[in-house]
């Protein structure tokens, strides 16, 4: 998985975690303590919603599988039976 942010959305999430503090809290958090506190959402919550976004892939697709196999199924004719002489 790779980790690194573009600069862009480095600098946005900074942002709204700033601006968090701001309107929420009524606090005027710096760039390093927001670049701080993004780094901890990162390292230690981040892979509980990277592992949450795979299992919402995960059953997406099941869900898909599911219905191409019922898609495929209906597609079948009946089969002649083998006449007994």
């Amino acid at each position: 998985m790779n980790k690194s942010l573009s600069k862009e959305q480095k600098a946005y999430m900074l942002d709204q975690i700033q601006e968090y503090f701001e309107l929420e809290r009524d606090e005027q958090l710096g760039e390093l303590a927001a670049d701080q506190l993004l780094h901890f959402m990162i390292q230690e919550l981040g892979p509980f919603m990277y592992n949450r976004g795979v299992e919402d892939a995960r059953l997406m697709v099941e869900q898909k599988v599911m219905n191409l196999d019922e898609d495929l199924l209906s597609l079948e004719r009946p089969e002649a039976r083998p006449s007994r002489k």
